[in-house]
């Protein structure tokens, strides 16, 4: 029954992936039905906490967005860009990588991209090179975000399991960490693939006259904009809410006390809601922002999609490993009980199916507790959530490629020998094996 049970399960995965956007979600949803009364498994518990994290983030950045923030960063980055374009290759996943650990999610990416493919081309580099690397940077910077719904949830797992490590350890860990892998990264990305000029595919784009003048009379750039005064009070009053997010998880003593028989303070995932609601109610009031125009931007619109597909993925995985356990637990134990940063690629596999770093870490964080790894360990290991550029269906992959009209960014024919591999496998790894090692040095 069980491995009839893990066919449904992944084939309910696999068949939302093939549908895109909300299909992981609702085929999520169809899974646990049939487990619960095709199999009478009892249901599991849906990730109602990551969920409302989710929300409160992209309602923050929703209202960031509508009040031109976004912009307003985005200029900032196409400045740096522009003034040192031949430093695109690792200038672009640094911009990607640090519009996502600021905002907490890596939908900004579809902005910038095309600035970073436009300076690329400019500059006589293959594009490929950096865009490739800055894709895979903006998802691999939400494992080092202190507003990601992946990062909160661990920190408060940590919180209910005695308080042993607080968000300040966590992202001491998770920043230079995955610093240290898109910097490794990128120089590996500085020698791939022939120098522009002598690509074949491009050249033999620009010799069709009509394909040539798309390419050269194409513009992304953002400068010529002018954003009102209010989109740099957005930033700031967004990032305050940051910097006050972060000071409340290094020092616990300054929430308020959730218990007064115990002194235990409010939780981390509380705290975070509460900031970012009230951080986009300020920018609200403060800007100049119609509440109804946060709705109809692309942040708002991508991180709803979010929502609903982590409730149904983690809601059918929880569903199968809880009521499996018995199972899969030996299975499992004696491989991560010698070593447990092994965990790492059941992690990394599960990731690749489920396209979330959320999702991975409430699927099988509460087994790696179970199983005894030690919570120095997850956070160490902890980049490892993000491997969903393996297969790539992510629409911030599949966006990449449209951007780079040379046609250096590409799938291969086998889909496995794709632009993002090589980036995406040194980010996970490199982050990995650095984690580990700073994790003995510094918790």
């Amino acid at each position: 029954m069980l491995w009839i049970q893990l066919a449904i399960t992944l084939g309910a995965l696999y068949l939302g992936a093939r549908i895109g956007g909300l299909g992981m979600g609702i085929t999520g949803g169809l899974g646990v039905v049939i487990l619960c009364f095709g199999f009478g498994l009892e249901p599991g518990s849906p990730p109602i906490s990551v969920m409302l994290i989710i929300l409160a983030a992209v309602t923050a950045a929703s209202a960031l967005e509508a009040a031109r923030g976004m912009e307003w960063l985005v200029q900032l980055s196409e400045r740096l860009l522009r003034r040192f374009p031949k430093a695109v290759t690792f200038l672009g996943p640094l911009v990607t990588y640090s519009m996502t650990v600021s905002v907490g999610t890596g939908h900004t990416v579809y902005v910038i991209q095309p600035i970073i493919a436009d300076v690329a081309r400019k500059t006589g580099i293959r594009p490929e090179r950096p865009l490739a690397a800055a894709s895979v940077a903006s998802q691999l910077g939400i494992t080092a975000s202190p507003l990601s719904a992946a990062v909160v949830w661990m920190v408060t797992q940590f919180e209910e399991q005695g308080g042993a490590y607080t968000l300040g350890d966590v992202l001491m860990i998770t920043i230079p960490a995955t610093l240290v892998g898109l910097l490794v990264a990128a120089t590996a990305q500085s020698f791939v693939g022939k120098d522009l000029k002598d690509d074949p595919i491009y050249q033999k784009r620009m010799a069709d006259p009509v394909t040539r003048a798309e390419i050269e009379d194409a513009d992304a750039s953002l400068l010529g904009i002018t954003l009102p005064a209010s989109a740099k009070r957005a930033v700031a009053i967004f990032l305050a809410g940051l910097v006050s997010i972060v000071v409340l998880g290094m020092f616990p003593e300054l929430r308020p006390v959730a218990d007064a028989a115990t002194g235990k303070p409010v939780g981390m995932g509380d705290v975070i809601q509460m900031a970012l609601l009230a951080t986009a109610a300020i920018i609200v009031l403060t800007c100049g922002v119609k509440a109804k125009t946060m709705v109809s931007g692309g942040v708002f619109r991508a991180g709803m999609s979010a929502v609903v597909a982590i409730f149904g993925i983690a809601w059918l995985a929880d569903t199968f490993v809880t009521n499996n356990l018995d199972t899969i637990k030996p299975a499992i134990e004696g491989m991560v009980s010698e070593n447990q940063w092994m965990f790492a690629f059941a992690f990394f596999l599960v990731s690749i199916i489920v396209n979330s770093q959320a999702a991975t870490a409430k699927m099988l964080g509460p087994l790696a507790f179970q199983l005894g790894v030690a919570p120095a360990t997850l956070i160490g290991i902890f980049p490892s959530v993000y491997a969903y550029y393996f297969i790539p269906n992510y629409p911030s992959d599949l966006a990449t490629v449209n951007f780079d009209r040379t046609g250096t960014t590409r799938i291969g024919r086998f889909l496995l020998n794709h632009s993002f591999m090589l980036p995406g496998l040194l980010c996970t790894w490199v982050s990995v094996g650095t984690g580990l090692l700073l994790v003995n040095l510094l918790l």
